[in-house]
């Protein structure tokens, strides 16, 4: 039987560490979150590999969903630089595990799912670990959720091809959006911040992931 805790500790030795991840705060949630919780049962065993986990296969409608491979995903979440009394916005969360992990970081933290299957999983086990700072909603992704924000750091859950204007709008003044972008086969992790109303970005380091729907780019777009 498959050592989960020896687990964790491997992912963030071998995976998380060397590659620049090294926020004190980040690495004791990847090792206290249990990962393995948040995938199926079948997969239980591989929940720690360094690679993108299925959560869910297409099904002629809807793409394949995924659980983002652990380094790509502690580097971003790293890049927002959540502080211990911020409101998250965590676009794209599947299951639940990046909110489980934003949960210890964060003051709180909204759940934005556009599968509901996948949002119900997540009301399941997020309690199961006695995790009570997350709120699971649904609804369109690419519209974040307005409701509960305006939000100190906002972090999308896989790759994209443009982020919109209605998500830097529900960004507090001085906060931070993170995302995988894809643009012209270059995937990389880009960091917005918000000022004076408006959302500049920078590219911060080549990542990748499984998409986001939702996020298609759109005719004309323009960063």
């Amino acid at each position: 039987m498959e050592d989960f805790e020896q687990a964790r500790t491997r992912m963030v030795i071998a995976q998380v560490q060397p590659n620049d991840v090294s926020d004190p705060r980040l690495l004791a949630a990847l090792l206290e979150i249990p990962r393995e919780r948040f995938v199926p049962a079948s997969r239980r065993a591989i929940a720690y590999i360094d690679e993108d986990v299925l959560l869910k296969p297409a099904d002629g409608r809807n793409p394949a969903r995924y659980l983002m491979e652990p380094m790509p995903f502690a580097k971003l979440v790293q890049l927002a630089d959540i502080l211990p009394a911020d409101l998250v916005l965590d676009i794209g969360c599947g299951t639940g595990y990046s909110s489980a992990v934003l949960s210890r970081l964060a003051d709180s933290v909204v759940a934005l799912e556009c599968d509901e299957e996948l949002a119900a999983a997540a009301n399941e086990t997020l309690p199961e670990l006695e995790i009570g700072n997350v709120a699971v909603v649904t609804g369109p992704l690419n519209q974040g959720y307005p409701e509960e924000g305006p939000y100190d750091a906002i972090v999308l859950n896989g790759a994209v091809s443009q982020v919109p204007e209605a998500l830097f709008e529900q960004l507090k003044e001085g906060g931070r959006l993170v995302a995988i972008l894809v643009e012209e086969g270059r995937s990389q992790a880009w960091l917005f911040t918000r000022h004076g109303g408006r959302a500049t970005g920078r590219p911060a380091s080549n990542a990748s992931a499984k998409p986001l729907p939702g996020f298609a780019r759109e005719e004309g777009f323009v960063f």
